[in-house]
Order: structure tokens, then sequence, then C-alpha cells
């Protein structure tokens, strides 16, 4: 990620609109995941809101519990009021089944809990930290949160991961460059039903990858086969019999039968591949 002179005036220009734009709303809820994106949306909305703003984190088995504990970190190193719901989005059939929407369901479960604690304690607005890229992808939550009227001002002020990315890293958030991190789910082969015990394995196969050094990477679900995927520049590392060796065997005492690694490395939403043009086509849709 490089920035001219330029790019760093685009991005404090669009960073003025943010924070104008959180103070026309006078109070806020964010949906927080402790990623990059929602977690500069929080860090701003509570610069300029205080404590007319709450994060909140949703807790489910599709949250890694590191990811939890980091988010509940940053969280408590910038003083962002915090308060985490449980979501029960393994209980509904439509989400399990794990189709193209299974991300429309689980933002709804979400975005419907958010609108009941946001009429207990006095909140009139929901936002979540979609950015200006993600207007590109194939993001059926996005639906979901226009259905429940739920903000996006990250992209609305036409802020791009670059772009957040660089204005965190000004403000010395220790998050700046912290890879993706979707929710386990989003690892599972679609149409394979998702349970706790797939998520289980998905889960502790990750992190005995991370125990190995690796940064950047995904271990995609598809049955008795976790398909391994390593960021290109990581991937000279895990090309050796000896690492090879290290990775099958963590992968099998996370209870997968076969383990192959993706010789075109990791790609944020590989799984996507599979669905048909005219789904992809609707991007938010």
């Amino acid at each position: 990620m490089s920035t001219t002179p330029s790019t760093i005036d685009s991005a404090t220009t669009k960073l003025n609109a943010l924070e104008d734009r959180l103070r026309s709303l006078g109070s806020l809820m964010v949906a927080y995941s402790g990623g990059v994106d929602s977690a500069f949306l929080a860090a701003v909305a509570h610069r300029v809101l205080g404590d007319r703003m709450l994060a909140v984190l949703a807790d489910s088995p599709s949250l890694a519990r590191r990811d939890m504990e980091q988010a509940r970190a940053f969280a408590e190193s910038q003083g962002i009021p915090l308060r985490i719901i449980q979501t029960e989005e393994l209980s509904n059939p439509d989400y399990q089944r794990n189709d193209a929407s299974r991300c429309f369901h689980c933002k709804t479960e979400l975005f419907e809990g958010m609108k009941k604690l946001g009429a207990e304690l006095g909140f009139a607005n929901i936002a979540y930290g979609m950015n200006a890229d993600d207007r590109r992808d194939y993001r059926p939550g996005q639906r979901a949160a226009e259905e429940h009227e739920v903000l996006a001002p990250l992209a609305e002020a036409g802020l791009t991961k670059d772009e957040i990315r660089s204005l965190a890293k000004d403000a010395d958030y220790t998050l700046w460059d912290r890879p993706a991190a979707p929710c386990l789910s989003s690892r599972v082969e679609y149409g394979r039903t998702v349970t706790r015990e797939v998520l289980d394995q998905i889960e502790r196969g990750e992190e005995s990858l991370r125990q190995l050094g690796f940064r950047e990477f995904r271990v995609r679900h598809h049955g008795e086969i976790a398909r391994v995927e390593i960021s290109r520049s990581e991937m000279p590392r895990a090309m050796n019999m000896e690492m090879m060796d290290a990775i099958s065997a963590e992968l099998r005492k996370a209870g997968f039968k076969y383990v192959t690694l993706d010789t075109s490395g990791f790609r944020s939403g590989s799984l996507n591949a599979v669905l048909p043009a005219d789904v992809l086509l609707r991007r938010g849709a």
C-alpha cells in the first residue's frame, strides 16, 4: 500500500466527510467485529460522539475466539463502549443450509438483535463497516443492511480499504495491517451444512497454521478435505517437505482426513468461484 500527498489529501477529505456524517446522526451503534473497517468506524464514531455511540459485537460459534479477544482488546485500548450480544444464526435452517445467501441470514440475525438493543438503550441509528470497495463484491449481507436501514458511513464517504488502513496507521491503531478475518462459516464450501463441529475444525486448523508462523491464509472446509490457501508471499515457506508434513499433521489433528495445499495461494472469496454468474452479478443482492 503506497501513499502520495494527493492520496493522503483525498483520504483526509473523506475522513472529514465521515466525521461530519457521524456527527449529524447524534447517536449510533456500530456493528463491530474487530476487523480494520468496523474498528476504524467505531473509533472515529467514539471520537466524534463520545458516549452516544456503542460498539456491538456478535458472539456466536462462527466467531473465532482469537478474533473475539482481539476485538475486545482494541475496544478497551481506545475506550470504546462495547456490548457483546449472543446471536443464534446456527439455529436457523436457512443459515445452516449454507447456500449463496448465508451471509444475508447472518446479518439479519445481527441487525435484528441490534435494533432490539437500540430500542432499549435509546440509539436511533445502526451502522456497519462496509467500505467503498465492498460495492464491487458479492456480499449478500448488504441486502440485509438495506432491508434493516443500516447505514454504511465509510462507503458513503467514499473510503476504500487502502485509505482506511492508511488512516488507521496514521492514528496508531495497531490493527491497521491486520489481515481480513471474515467469519468461520465463510470457509465452508457452499451446500455443506454449517455446524459447530465444522466451525471448530476450521478454527483449530487455522490456529495451528498461525502457530506454524503463517500470517495470511484460509482453511477451506470440503468435508474430509482441508484445502489450505496461503498467501503467495508466504508460499515458498510452505513448499518444502518438512513444512508440508507439519501442516498435514496439524490439520489431521483438527479432524480432516486429507489435506491439500492450493497452489493458487490465498484469495479472498475463493469459494464464490463456484457460484453461477447470475448470482455473482447481483453483488449485494
